[in-house]
């Protein structure tokens, strides 16, 4: 933490000197709750964009003081700091940071400062349970908020799901509980956070370029389960090293604590996991070692593809955890409704099923999106942000009747493809327009026989062609509907 130390108490906030690092939508309600408890704050921001100069000329209207541009000045620590909170997306290399180590201030990601200020008002504040993984944080937070409402307790999905912490922490509304998603990166500055229960749904190579090592991002992830009370609920079926078992035996828990397994397999002592279409409880039960408690029908799950069962798996240990009872769970699964561009059906054509899964943006996930389907015509490709496709097309290749791929690093694919799937037809589209993705849903058409499936599972990140995957998975189903509209 550093040599100096921050109160989360009101009055001690004021006067103190806050530096917020970044714009945009952790920075801005940063800057604005510490101003408002009277710490001097300022902010300072790599770019000066429109966007950035319109964003700072409203936090200088209130009083807060911005800094922006690229010629060093948000590199320098400001004068009397004491205390920085960062954006989660600035990397722990950036030489804002190196100076704030070296004069002794401590860094706190938003997700800490929220942590720090959740009993502000003086009264009990609601206890978290938290998920983070390579994949599925989102579907799984949702979920568990869904089964957390259903059992009748007050409770919001925030995080990095896009509701802001600080917001659930300090506004007027008062809950039970709180389903937060955290990323590795709000984990990194986020050293005092102990949640009630936590779980770390899987891991995977991703963001490596921001943490430096496949050690250094488990590691951030490892985090969430510090200081848990009840359980930390890990993966029984991650074969990689290190599995996030192994996070949790490393992991500092409250005695008591409980480490508590998912598998799509039969459920040992202390597991969720399926019997047969059954989703059953084998840690929350009185004799672990004989009873084994039914929670929801496979079918319960929305959609049951066996990555989104695990989720609901793992939503559910975070809720019985909780004391939320077996009919809660059933009922929160059948309630809830996937985010847009998960693995989502879009329509059927011509005998042909087409399925969105645009947030397959690593190959990890796009690994269990290919695993939900057989045969498939694959649409893939984008910026593979350093990633090696080997491994997912060896595992997939007997699934696949074509691939159609698009992006600016296509060619590893098919390069990968070429090595361990030869006989799988391939399309190459030789641009990067956002006009290729109506190009590519008639070329899998083509290339697609009645009982098999169309899926855009990328694999790669979008910005090579899209805004983000919304608009990839937005313009992939428009070329859909216009496919079965006979307007292709």
């Amino acid at each position: 933490m550093g040599s100096r130390q921050v109160s989360s108490s009101a009055a001690d906030w004021r006067g103190r000197r806050v530096t917020v690092a970044g714009l945009g939508v952790s920075g801005i309600p940063a800057a604005r709750v510490l101003h408002g408890l009277g710490a001097h704050v300022t902010v300072v921001n790599d770019g000066a964009d429109e966007r950035a100069r319109a964003q700072a000329a409203e936090l200088e209207a209130e009083g807060i003081e911005v800094r922006l541009g690229e010629d060093g000045s948000p590199a320098r620590l400001p004068e009397g700091a004491e205390l920085v909170v960062t954006a989660p997306g600035w990397r722990p290399d950036h030489p804002l940071f190196a100076a704030a180590g070296a004069a002794g201030v401590p860094v706190w990601g938003d997700v800490e400062l929220a942590w720090r200020l959740r009993d502000l008002d003086g009264r009990a504040p609601a206890p978290w349970l938290a998920v983070t993984g390579t994949n599925g944080k989102t579907t799984t937070v949702r979920m568990l908020a869904s089964i957390l409402e259903a059992a009748g307790l007050r409770t919001a999905a925030v995080g990095n799901i896009g509701v802001s912490l600080l917001d659930a922490v300090l506004g007027d509304e008062r809950y039970d509980v709180l389903a937060v998603e955290l990323s590795s990166y709000q984990l990194h500055w986020a050293p005092s956070v102990r949640a009630h229960s936590a779980a770390v749904l899987n891991l995977a190579p991703d963001h490596l370029d921001w943490h430096g090592s496949m050690e250094a991002y488990a590691a951030d992830k490892g985090r969430v389960y510090e200081g848990n009370t009840v359980a930390c609920v890990y993966n029984a079926d991650a074969t990689d090293k290190p599995s996030t078992e192994d996070l949790v035996h490393e992991a500092d828990v409250e005695e008591g604590c409980r480490a508590i397994g998912f598998t799509l397999g039969t459920p040992g002592p202390s597991q969720l996991g399926l019997v047969d279409d059954i989703l059953v409880d084998r840690a929350f039960v009185a004799n672990r070692q004989k009873q084994a408690q039914e929670l929801a029908q496979v079918s319960d799950v929305n959609p049951p593809a066996p990555h989104n069962i695990a989720n609901a798996l793992a939503a559910a240990a975070l809720a019985r955890a909780f004391g939320v009872e077996p009919a809660a769970v059933r009922e929160g699964l059948r309630n809830f409704r996937p985010d847009a561009h998960r693995i989502a059906f879009v329509a059927e054509v011509d005998g042909v099923a087409y399925v969105d899964d645009s947030k397959a943006t690593n190959t990890h996930a796009a690994e269990a999106s290919l695993a939900a389907y057989d045969p498939i015509v694959w649409i893939a490709g984008g910026l593979a942000k350093g990633a090696a496709f080997d491994e997912l097309v060896a595992r997939s290749a007997g699934r696949l009747r074509g691939a159609v791929l698009i992006g600016a690093d296509r060619a590893l694919v098919r390069e990968a493809l070429a090595r361990h799937a030869p006989q799988v037809p391939v399309v190459d589209l030789d641009r990067t327009d956002t006009g290729a993705m109506a190009a590519a849903v008639r070329e899998a058409a083509r290339l697609a026989r009645p009982g098999d499936t169309v899926l855009l599972a990328p694999a790669c990140a979008s910005m090579d062609m899209f805004v983000n995957y919304n608009k990839r998975g937005e313009a992939f189903e428009e070329a859909v509907r216009a496919l079965a509209a006979g307007d292709a």
